[in-house]
């Protein structure tokens, strides 16, 4: 699941820029600006992701360390 919010983020981050330059050569402000909104929302999944990925870890360690526990004499 990680690999598709990156993904994801990763394809909003393009499309973003995407965005922000034919805005530019086409001297179209609110395309610019819809460009950079599309790039801080990419952004912002990216850091989700991270977020969930770290947390997932975190979890599934603390899950074995405690199976461990319980499991020594």
């Amino acid at each position: 699941m990680a690999i598709d919010d990156k993904a994801e983020a990763k394809g909003d981050k393009l499309k973003g820029k995407v965005d922000e330059v034919i805005g530019k050569v086409t001297d179209d402000e609110s395309r610019v600006l819809k460009g950079k909104a599309e790039q801080a929302e990419g952004s912002i999944k990216d850091t989700v992701a991270d977020a969930k990925a770290h947390l997932k870890d975190t979890a599934d360690k603390a899950h074995d360390d405690r199976r461990d526990d319980t499991n020594t004499p």
